[in-house]
């Protein structure tokens, strides 16, 4: 046996690049086109995300019209049918007119909702619900009994309602009205989304305005709300503790 050891395959012709230099190696940047639909899609999204704030938005403040809505009916429905007032409507009459109303739950029959000898305006939610105007039970065992859920009903913000007759609400001169008040903790940009919907977008003027009604925690700060030179809702400062007011 011969002992030499067998051919070794001779190497490639021409010169061999070093690993890091070879074209398979290359980093590559992106080209227009890449970048291009790069934007496109992230341009859809951001589309994507403020067209679903908006939709959020626009669905809270239906929300709040379709609650206002509700209960504007509920009033003058009862008016309509009693001949008064829900919670000016007096204990005895209510009693004998509407069902499970006790004859101490009611009003002095004056025409305005007041908080005097009787809390009035806890009491319409009471006489709202007992006649049948309002889908929600509410009820109350004193006519003097604080507010609680069991006898006011909440926005969609958690903070409470009140019908009234006072002056709370903006305006130029001060004349005292019956009014819904739509409770406060509502974002400045969704008030302002209602009242374009349903009145002049003003909060100073129209039948919808701006309410300072603390129905929770911590009363709206005005100078964020809308501005008292020309009634223009301060959208600008984000303010997220708000309320309104839709007068009779």
């Amino acid at each position: 046996m011969s002992d030499r050891l067998p051919n070794k395959k001779p190497a490639a012709a021409g010169f061999l690049l070093p690993l890091g230099l070879r074209p398979e190696y290359f980093q590559h940047g992106f080209t227009l086109i890449e970048m291009a639909i790069v934007m496109v899609i992230i341009g859809m999204l951001l589309s994507g995300a403020l067209k679903g704030a908006e939709l959020i938005s626009n669905s809270r403040a239906r929300n709040v019209i379709a609650q206002q809505d509700a209960i504007r009916a509920a009033f003058l429905g009862f008016q309509d049918r009693f001949r008064a007032l829900p919670g000016d409507y007096p204990g005895v009459d209510a009693s004998r007119n509407i069902k499970d109303v006790a004859p101490g739950i009611g009003g002095n029959g004056d025409g305005k909702i007041l908080n005097t000898s009787s809390n009035e305006q806890t009491i319409a939610w009471t006489h709202l619900s007992k006649a049948g105007f309002l889908a929600a039970e509410y009820s109350m065992s004193s006519a003097t009994e604080s507010v609680t859920i069991k006898n006011t009903p909440k926005n969609i913000f958690n903070a409470f309602l009140q019908i009234a007759h006072d002056e709370n609400f903006a305006q130029t001169a001060s004349t005292a009205r019956n009014n819904i008040k739509t409770g406060n903790r509502i974002p400045v940009d969704i008030l302002a989304e209602i009242d374009r919907k349903i009145d002049d977008g003003n909060a100073m003027q129209g039948a919808f305005r701006y309410s300072a009604f603390n129905g929770a925690t911590t009363a709206p700060d005005e100078s964020l709300c809308y501005s008292t030179d020309n009634g223009n809702w301060r959208v600008d400062s984000n303010s997220d503790n708000c309320g309104g007011a839709n007068l009779f």
